[in-house]
């Protein structure tokens, strides 16, 4: 039986702690809460860590959060050697927030390489300091110089981040908003979450359930470290925070 969490990341991805009941605890320990503000690994984002809160004030750590059965059940796995929480316990939720703020201004930038690079994506990853996007790029024709430019020209723009939902026949009709090569956003509940940036999505709209800033600006200085030659027709664009390196 597959549960269902309430995935309250979705709507605000800035809210760091919240009350939650548990609502079962899976044959591995994993614990499944009926609503939680922890990202769920997906989409080459990492799941969030952070602790639970029992009513005792006693702690259980987070290790990882992962989907279950269905990307609708949210799994929290503990650390090791951590206590076990009752079925109906209600516990206070707290994300490590320092670390999640990070994923959220470098999966916002990873929508911003996109943009500059507007070519099927055959892969991404997101991470704290080093985040990749891959791309069906036969010849480069850029440089790191000219693509860090043209990112930190669309994060001075302090675009507005923003997230709205259509259906799947919008999705159907507007093929061109699916930028992956090889995945398809999940259709058949008949709603479809879109990222936008900047007025009505003028910059960029694309699906995706990850988190991300309110603006580009909250993005902050980046820069692409490296474009690696990953077979034939893939180029990897790296991106990392601050200014790029001198030469």
């Amino acid at each position: 039986m597959a549960f269902t969490t309430e995935a309250v990341f979705r709507d605000d991805a800035y809210l760091a702690e919240t009350n939650a009941t548990v609502v079962a605890i899976n044959e591995r320990g994993g614990i499944i809460l009926d609503r939680t503000i922890f990202y769920a690994t997906s989409g080459g984002q990492p799941g969030d860590t952070g602790f639970l809160m029992r009513p005792d004030g006693s702690r259980i750590a987070i290790a990882a959060t992962i989907t279950g059965e269905t990307k609708d059940e949210i799994i929290h796995v503990p650390a090791v050697d951590q206590p076990v929480p009752e079925v109906g316990e209600q516990l206070a939720l707290s994300i490590d927030w320092p670390r999640r703020h990070l994923l959220m201004r470098m999966h916002t930038a990873c929508h911003l390489l996109t943009v500059v690079c507007p070519f099927p994506i055959t892969g991404a990853s997101v991470n704290e300091e080093d985040s990749r996007v891959d791309f069906d790029l036969p010849d480069v024709g850029y440089t790191k110089e000219d693509v860090t430019a043209r990112l930190m020209e669309l994060v001075a723009a302090d675009h507005a981040v923003f997230t709205r939902l259509i259906t799947d026949a919008d999705l159907a009709a507007n093929p061109g908003l699916v930028k992956s090569k090889n995945v398809r956003p999940p259709t058949g509940t008949g709603k479809i979450r879109l990222v936008c940036i900047g007025d009505n999505g003028s910059i960029d709209s694309q699906p995706c359930g990850g988190t991300h800033v309110k603006s580009t600006g909250e993005v902050g200085e980046i820069h692409i470290g490296k474009i690696e030659k990953k077979g034939r027709e893939n180029r990897r664009f790296r991106i990392r925070f601050g200014p790029l390196p001198a030469q």
